[in-house]
């Protein structure tokens, strides 16, 4: 087991806890991040992109003129694609970019990236995220004492309004319940703060075990 440092609201180190190596000292699998990761970017993509084709666009599909004995060039209605204000020919619709990845491998990539914050000395654990107010002010001073000094993400145990309101206003902060890390929201930032309790909750997502179904018993 790997101890860790916990440190208080002003930086102090108060205590050590045990984690678990299988989630916090595994080695780094470059592609399996990188799936990860690409999977997370097409999955928020929207994909409404849309275009008409000549039969969407308004307009008579009457002929123009006739075909032949004008000298000009043969045309058709008004909604073809050659003239301004008709359809567009092979132009974008509305598609899913969402990707599929096993469940496996989503939190080995998150066990791959929380183990290189550990690495790095990138991941701070804080015994208590408890603000007295909820003010800017009072959570720069804490990122401070904790030698945060560039972009961070702070993971708490549950949905914490006062840490909301306290970093919302401060640059390159984020504030996200533990339970809903993702491989993009650890890499996206440099520091991962996080609290004991929210440590707990990632540690017991990222070892459970799926029971096996009635059929294969």
């Amino acid at each position: 087991m790997m101890r860790l440092p916990v440190h208080n609201l002003s930086g102090e180190v108060v205590d050590h806890i045990e984690v678990d190596d299988g989630v916090f000292a595994v080695p780094l699998n470059k592609s399996v991040v990188h799936q990860a990761m690409v999977r997370q970017l097409a999955n928020a993509r929207v994909g409404a992109a849309d275009t008409r084709t000549r039969s969407e666009v308004d307009g008579s599909s009457r002929k123009l003129y006739r075909q032949k004995h004008t000298g000009r060039a043969r045309r058709g209605n008004i909604r073809s694609p050659l003239l301004r204000g008709g359809g567009v020919t092979f132009g974008p619709h509305p598609r899913d970019y969402r990707q599929r990845m096993p469940k496996k491998m989503r939190r080995l990539a998150l066990r791959c990236v929380l183990s290189a914050k550990v690495a790095d000395e990138e991941l701070k654990i804080i015994d208590r995220l408890d603000l007295e107010q909820q003010k800017t002010r009072n959570m720069a001073e804490t990122l401070k004492a904790m030698g945060v000094d560039a972009s961070a993400v702070l993971a708490t145990a549950g949905p914490d309004p006062v840490v909301v309101k306290a970093g919302r206003n401060l640059p390159g902060i984020r504030t996200i319940p533990a339970d809903l890390l993702s491989v993009l929201d650890v890499m996206s930032y440099k520091f991962l703060l996080i609290s004991v309790d929210g440590l707990r909750q990632v540690e017991k997502i990222l070892t459970e075990r799926r029971l096996p179904s009635k059929a294969g018993r």
